[in-house]
């Protein structure tokens, strides 16, 4: 299993910000995502998950292999921990709840609704539904925002131990995850020398 990047352009708002993407992720491997603020990393996450189309290039990745974890934690406020992740189980069709809740040190706050959740606790809960998505190819955008340390240790085994099952990890974050074997991508030599009109194609990522 791979994911295969050749020659991807991206665009935001209607212009490109990125050309010439092109990288390959085999299964136990993960890429980080450098470059400023502004360069393009969610824009090229954004495109990888199929939320909007590239400008050029092209993705090829398994059917259904990917998920996206956004800035938003994707929570239903009125649900607990343990209906949350039961949730996107079942959207799924994938199982694994318990083991979601005691991988995010979620568990002792399976009963509470997310709306009453610490910030931190909610970045936990909502990186937790990668758990039970059964996607092999995580595609985080600033995953370890609102984490203490502690939670960013914790966050960096679960995707250690996501690897070493034959998962694939592309991250865009400037936090030191500890993830000592994974590649980083720098993506300030494939900014847009002349942003072009991406056309009536371009996605406006202000109406997110």
């Amino acid at each position: 299993m791979e994911l295969v990047v050749e020659n991807l352009a991206v665009a935001r708002g209607g212009l490109t910000v990125l050309e010439g993407v092109s990288f390959r992720l085999a299964a136990g491997g993960a890429l980080i995502l450098r470059g400023p603020n502004g360069i393009g990393k969610t824009t090229l996450l954004r495109t990888l998950a199929g939320l909007q189309p590239e400008v050029a290039g092209s993705i090829s990745a398994p059917p259904e292999s990917l998920t996206y974890g956004a800035h938003a934690d994707g929570l239903k406020a009125v649900l607990t921990v343990e209906e949350n992740l039961a949730f996107w189980a079942a959207i799924h069709g994938v199982g694994g709840v318990k083991d979601a809740m005691a991988q995010m040190n979620l568990t002792d706050l399976r009963g509470r609704r997310a709306a009453n959740l610490s910030a931190g606790q909610k970045r936990r809960l909502g990186l937790a539904r990668l758990l039970v998505t059964g996607r092999p190819v995580w595609l985080l955008d600033e995953p370890t925002v609102s984490l203490d340390v502690a939670s960013v240790a914790l966050f960096g085994a679960v995707v250690r131990a996501h690897l070493a099952g034959g998962g694939m990890a592309l991250i865009a974050t400037h936090i030191d995850m500890g993830l000592a074997e994974a590649r980083v991508l720098d993506l300030a030599p494939f900014k847009a020398k002349t942003p072009m009109s991406a056309g009536a194609s371009g996605f406006d990522e202000a109406f997110a």
